[in-house]
């Protein structure tokens, strides 16, 4: 079996982690090692959270961290809410509520928006890996579906549906999480993690 930790308390991710992983793979989460105090995500970029993230845990567990940053990319909003995504409103409601307020004078041609995800894999000794995965799609006017987190019962993708819409399966095909993890996976191997 093997095992990585996984720089998240968020137990969404956490669930796409293991099921991209798939069987062999052990996820031990920041919840598996309450003592580590919670990283401050202060960078500006998407890898720079990551990379805070990985370090951090790698140096205080002893074993290879995984650690993503992920977040929605509003093009009609200058890019926002990007690095801010889960600090953009206090809730999950009331993320969506502002996102939708915010565009609600945008057409629809122009609600453009892309989810996107870095990995950072980080060893104990301070080597670093990353992988992105991007998936597009627009905002839509309205929630819809019932699967998923985040902003996912806003983010329609090119066949209409949301991610909220889509099964497990479906999400992790098309996912911003799915191609970083995907890419990463080959990295993750030969690390021996």
């Amino acid at each position: 079996m093997r095992t990585v930790v996984f720089a998240s308390s968020n137990a969404g991710k956490l669930r796409e982690l293991q099921a991209l992983l798939g069987e062999g793979w052990l996820v031990k989460s920041a919840q598996d090692f309450p003592e580590i105090p919670e990283v401050d995500e202060d960078a500006d970029t998407f890898e720079g959270n990551a990379a805070k993230k990985a370090r951090t845990f790698a140096k205080a567990t002893g074993l290879w961290a995984l650690a993503d940053d992920s977040g929605l990319v509003v093009d009609a909003l200058g890019g926002r809410p990007g690095v801010y995504s889960a600090r953009y409103a206090p809730t999950e409601p009331e993320r969506i509520e502002k996102l939708l307020a915010e565009l609600k004078d945008v057409p629809p041609a122009k609600r453009t928006a892309r989810f996107v995800c870095v990995l950072c894999l980080a060893s104990p000794s301070g080597e670093e890996r990353f992988t992105r995965g991007t998936c597009e799609g627009v905002i839509g006017l309205t929630r819809k579906g019932t699967h998923g987190f985040g902003y996912d019962p806003v983010f329609e993708l090119p066949n209409g549906k949301t991610m909220s819409e889509l099964t497990r399966d479906e999400k992790s095909a098309l996912s911003h999480r799915g191609h970083a993890v995907r890419a990463m996976l080959p990295q993750l191997i030969a690390a021996g993690a």
